[in-house]
């Protein structure tokens, strides 16, 4: 079996490569596995590949498999599904997901991946990272029947969070984004969509994904007196001005952050990591996620593709990297 890899580093901030990888003799207890595809999340890589994670996040903002550390060299990124080459036997042959980096094979602890379900294909079971994002984010949300809710900002996380609580029973979800084009998405997931100006108020709950400090005010903008918005978005070392004045205090307005990093308080007791990946890819059944993928590239190509989806250039919601066969 193969011992050598390949796998994509960020040097400096703005220049990346592919670097080889000698790979270590698996334990009993460890699994190979052979990439399949992975994805970039945008929001999160794109900071990370532009060195804007600030020094006070270096430790929190750590990939379950990071090597190196920010602003670089490091080797980051969390979207990775492959196929089981060795390991236990109950394992070899399956496809399974993984939070590991950009990389052809790696040797993980065999705890570390989750199959995929036989009904969800492996190529968009790269998405699982960011459903289990917006699972995470419900929990923390705890919506309740009939309730209105918008979700501001539909990228990969934003069209993720209103794909699931499309799912709850009497609500009024609504996708808002300055991007006239991501309605069609949003009508590919079932929700309603509407540009910032157009967006319906009376919002009992908004969860903010924009990470714009324009998409965080009309978010507040949005809400009935005494509601919640839920702020999902990374802001890096970027400084964020908020309208605490005007009616803010008057109407008793609440923002609560949310992240992935921890499982939701509403669960914690109950619920572990892997219980909510398991959950995130058993949503992954459902063939709208397709409508998140709306970019793809061959793993040798990311070096010159990372710097146009951090600056902008390109914006996909999620961007596919595609590896060879063995």
């Amino acid at each position: 079996m193969l011992r050598t890899a390949h796998a994509f580093w960020l040097n400096a901030p703005g220049r990346g490569e592919i670097r080889p990888v000698r790979l270590k003799t698996p334990d009993e207890d460890e699994v190979v596995v052979r990439t399949l595809y992975s994805a970039v999340s945008r929001g999160t890589e794109a900071l990370v590949f532009r060195g804007g994670v600030p020094a006070s996040q270096y430790e929190a903002m750590r990939a379950p498999f990071q090597e190196g550390g920010f602003p670089g060299p490091v080797k980051y990124g969390y979207l990775n599904v492959g196929v089981v080459e060795d390991g236990p036997p109950e394992l070899v042959g399956r496809t399974v997901f993984c939070l590991y980096p950009h990389q052809t094979r790696y040797v993980v602890p065999a705890s570390a991946v989750t199959p995929v379900p036989d009904d969800v294909p492996a190529s968009r079971a790269v998405l699982a990272g960011t459903v289990e994002t917006a699972v995470n984010a419900v929990w923390d949300a705890a919506p309740m029947l009939g309730d209105r809710i918008a979700v501001v900002g539909a990228g990969m996380v934003g069209c993720s969070v209103a794909k699931v609580l499309s799912g709850f029973p009497a609500v009024r979800v609504q996708l808002v984004d300055v991007d006239p084009a991501r309605a069609a998405v949003a009508e590919a997931l079932g929700v309603g969509f509407a540009t910032p100006a157009d967006a319906l108020g009376d919002c009992d709950l908004v969860v903010h994904a924009s990470a714009t400090e324009a998409g965080l005010s009309r978010s507040l903008e949005l809400l009935v007196p005494e509601g919640v918005v839920l702020e999902l978005s990374w802001y890096g070392d970027r400084r964020v001005s908020l309208p605490l004045g005007e009616a803010f205090h008057s109407r008793r307005l609440v923002v609560r952050g949310s992240q992935v990093g921890a499982v939701s308080p509403a669960r914690r007791g109950r619920r572990g990591r892997a219980d909510r990946m398991r959950l995130a890819l058993r949503l992954l059944a459902d063939p709208a996620y397709d409508a998140l993928i709306t970019g793809e590239c061959g793993f040798a190509e990311l070096p010159a593709v990372m710097p146009a989806l951090a600056d902008g250039r390109t914006h996909p919601l999620c961007h596919r990297v595609v590896y060879d066969p063995a």
